[in-house]
């Protein structure tokens, strides 16, 4: 059973045309989300055309109460836009990703900001079997609870919590429209407000953007989860941005789906005198002591602002306020045009400085170079790029490329050169399939681009001409597509975050030409060295010195063997070959040398991070044996599995070290090893049978009846991180190499240097090992609930 690789990206068909800026959006475990009309369409590029997708609707918010004003006010100045508003059919305007981990699955939350002003957060349906996210938090009742106990009682109310109760009880009596409350000569009268104080508390509730800090935390080696956190920004008509402190769950799970999101009312930035119109994000990390988030905000009347402030203040505020942020610069000041968008990044060959690119309404951008250090701001220059609104802005392979999109459906690439931009030629189309009959020459204006995790690939999001299509066929259900360019390794070289897909691609053509590019990355990676070598020689010291290599870099080679070189098998396959490495010329002759030098490597990689792994977790049970006031405290990771881990030990004897066996040696003897924690009695969950340990991926119960020819016994996985055998339950599961598991392993494992165990740093990590994010601990990728295949699901190889 071969295993296809995956095909070229394909224009993906929207129901929806977006309407705003920076429409579309590209998370790092590869979703796009897209802002089409009334509807967020989240899907995976590499999925094929009328593939699974994830969606969420887009409803008329309800009304919230900001108080009464006079009637004759309603054609005030203030007042007249709210008064002639009828749109009551809201749209996406904004839409930001979360970093990873906020989810309760670990996954991402997703911001959405409607035409409305109204703002949610949403979750993957991870347990709910359904298309449609889930929403967890509304970012405006949260808002509004907020600014009733504080903003609101500085313009003229001295308690709205009477004023809130009459209201209520009038509510028959009073006339509902567009979320707000207008009066109707009530017998009781409420208390009412100014025409101006109405207009004021509406600007502060109506939201115009949305955008999600990376994920802060303290600047050491070991910090519990719980002390970490990201802040979504969301700006709005007051010119103010709110700030909202999200923590990750304290414990992650793919089968509760009424986990709270703990989220934060964290202050008011007052950043603008008009719309604030766009908001980027910059973790800056050139002092890893002292790192410092920085906030790029945008407004309608044309000014930009850099906010600054410390990582660590802000960890340990536990409420921030207008000294939390101070202000850097104001880059431009007030001027004519509005600004639209902004990207912001840090120069890859400086890393004290910034570039900074603004994008305005006008159909220009300007870009800007901040050096942190000396604290000077230099304009580049302005670039009359567009003939109408610039709606997406982004930066590319450290700040060395940039590309640009506007409502002109122009898509334009740009290359820094010393001090200024060069328009270079964007050429690189994907290969398409012949049977997707959509033509760009039908597109008709763009609405953002976004580069994918590794810049290897941008994407655009596009209207269509309704004049150029099929009136009766395709113009009833096309409104906009996906449309993808090639960008690695074009003017830059490919960076190795994500080389898979490239690989993939050559491999097509010539296999023996991605060995060639894979064995020059082992020499440069692994043994350091410049020169060419024959592959056999490298893979010979790669395999004697696995325990001199980096965890992370195991991952990646794990990866590169399952998904590049050995393609053409699937995960089933690979695990059979690698318990009969030696019978491979039997199973596959014609490729029996090829596949058993890199299915040889394999077995290699995945025995010592299982060492790794079986080695931490023996020497913690050493040290919480010694120091029992350990298991106690809250968070702390308590291996499992031992006897099991023991068994695999037994049964492996020739590779393992001398070090493994004597630390197993000694937590073998110790009493509390048959604690119930590390009982080698298994039994199977459908028939009560015992379960012998033959192998850490899986085993078989001693059915009484199974001598008989018809009756089989059972199969049952193993943990993936304890070995023992996983419960009838929801599992977590790697979609590299197909294990499961329902036990995390712990953060430390995965930032190993080499397999060295040190007594003192055990102690120290056995007291601060939480359970990380669900990563695989043979793959280093997120294990994730298994989807039937006509859900979407991550696919982060």
């Amino acid at each position: 059973m071969t295993r296809s690789c995956p095909s070229s990206l394909q224009p993906a068909i929207l129901l929806g045309a977006p309407s705003f800026p920076s429409a579309i959006a590209w998370s790092d475990d590869n979703l796009i989300a897209v802002a089409s009309g009334h509807l967020v369409t989240i899907l995976r590029p590499d999925l094929p055309v009328g593939g699974p997708r994830g969606v969420i609707k887009i409803f008329p918010s309800q009304p919230l109460c900001v108080g009464l004003v006079e009637r004759q006010d309603l054609l005030s100045r203030c007042l007249l836009p709210t008064t002639l508003y009828r749109d009551d059919k809201p749209v996406v305007r904004s839409i930001s990703w979360s970093p990873l981990g906020m989810a309760a699955n670990s996954g991402y939350l997703i911001a959405v900001c409607t035409s409305e002003g109204h703002v949610k957060i949403y979750r993957p349906p991870f347990c709910d079997y359904c298309a449609e996210w889930i929403e967890v938090v509304d970012i405006t009742k949260r808002l509004y609870e907020n600014l009733k106990c504080t903003e609101f009682l500085d313009i003229g109310i001295a308690t709205l919590d009477a004023f809130d109760k009459n209201v209520s009880d009038q509510m028959d009596s009073l006339y509902k429209h567009n979320g707000k409350l207008l009066k109707e000569n009530p017998e009781n009268h409420s208390p009412l407000i100014s025409a101006d104080q109405y207009a004021s508390r509406s600007a502060m509730l109506c939201s115009l953007v949305v955008s999600w800090s990376p994920l802060l935390h303290l600047a050491s080696e070991y910090y519990p989860v719980c002390d970490s956190f990201s802040l979504l920004a969301v700006g709005g008509k007051s010119g103010k941005i709110s700030l909202w402190r999200f923590h990750p769950p304290d414990c992650y799970t793919i089968d509760n789906k009424d986990v709270p999101t703990t989220v934060k009312f964290a202050g008011l930035l007052h950043a603008h005198n008009s719309w604030v119109t766009t908001i980027s994000w910059l973790l800056f990390a050139s002092d890893p002591s002292n790192p410092q988030i920085l906030l790029a905000s945008g407004s309608s009347d044309g000014s930009v602002k850099i906010w600054l402030a410390d990582n660590d203040k802000l960890l340990k505020l536990s409420k921030m306020d207008q000294t939390s942020f101070w202000l850097l610069k104001e880059v431009m000041t007030l001027n004519a045009v509005p600004v639209s968008v902004l990207s912001v990044t840090v120069h890859v060959q400086y890393p004290s400085k910034i570039l900074l690119a603004i994008g305005k309404v006008s159909g220009s951008f300007e870009i800007w170079l901040f050096d942190i250090s000396s604290r000077e701001f230099d304009k580049l220059g302005s670039y009359y790029a567009h003939d109408y609104v610039v709606t997406g802005l982004t930066w590319a392979f450290g700040g060395r490329f940039l590309y640009s999109c506007s409502q002109d459906n122009l898509v334009q690439s740009w290359i820094l050169r010393e001090n200024h931009l060069d328009k270079i030629t964007l050429n690189s189309d994907m290969p398409r399939d012949s049977s997707i009959n959509i033509s760009r020459d039908a597109f008709d204006s763009c609405f953002g681009v976004a580069v994918s995790p590794g810049n290897l690939v941008i994407a655009t999001v596009h209207c269509f001409d309704i004049e150029k299509l099929n009136r009766m066929y395709e113009g009833r259900v096309l409104r906009a597509a996906i449309d993808y360019f090639w960008i690695g390794g074009l003017q830059m070289d490919v960076q190795l975050k994500s080389p898979f897909s490239a690989l993939l691609a050559f491999k097509d053509h010539n296999s023996k030409y991605t060995e060639h590019i894979i064995i020059k990355w082992i020499t440069s990676s692994f043994l350091q060295l410049d020169m060419d070598l024959p592959s056999e020689k490298v893979l010979s010291f790669v395999s004697s010195s696995l325990s001199d290599i980096p965890s992370r870099l195991l991952h990646l080679f794990n990866i590169i063997c399952r998904r590049v070189i050995l393609a053409e098998l699937d995960a089933d396959q690979i695990t059979g070959l690698t318990r009969k490495v030696e019978k491979l010329e039997s199973v596959c002759p014609a490729m029996e040398k090829h596949i058993t030098k890199w299915t040889e490597i394999l077995l290699s990689i995945e025995r010592e991070l299982w060492k790794r792994l079986v080695c931490f977790s023996f020497s913690i049970f050493r040290t919480i044996m010694s120091n029992p006031e350990t298991s106690s405290q809250h968070g702390c990771w308590y291996p499992v599995g031992l006897a099991q881990m023991e068994q695999w030990i037994a049964s492996d004897q020739k590779h393992l070290g001398d070090q493994l066996k004597a630390i197993v040696s000694e937590v073998s003897h110790k009493k509390r090893f048959l604690a119930n924690r590390c009982s080698a009695v298994e039994t199977c969950s459908f028939c009560s049978a015992s379960v012998p340990f033959e192998s850490p991926e899986f085993g078989f119960c001693q059915c009484e009846n199974s001598s008989d020819d018809d009756v089989k016994p059972h199969r049952l996985l193993r943990c993936v991180v304890c070995m023992q055998v996983c419960p009838i339950t929801p599992l977590w599961y790697c979609v590299c190499c197909h294990r499961s598991g329902f036990r995390l392993a712990p953060e430390p494992l995965f930032r190993m240097s080499s397999f060295h165990v040190d007594a003192d740093t055990f102690i120290k990590s056995s007291s601060q090992a939480v359970s990380s994010k669900p990563f695989c601990p043979l793959c280093g990728i997120l294990l994730q609930r298994q989807q039937p295949d006509f859900l979407l699901s991550p696919r982060p190889v």
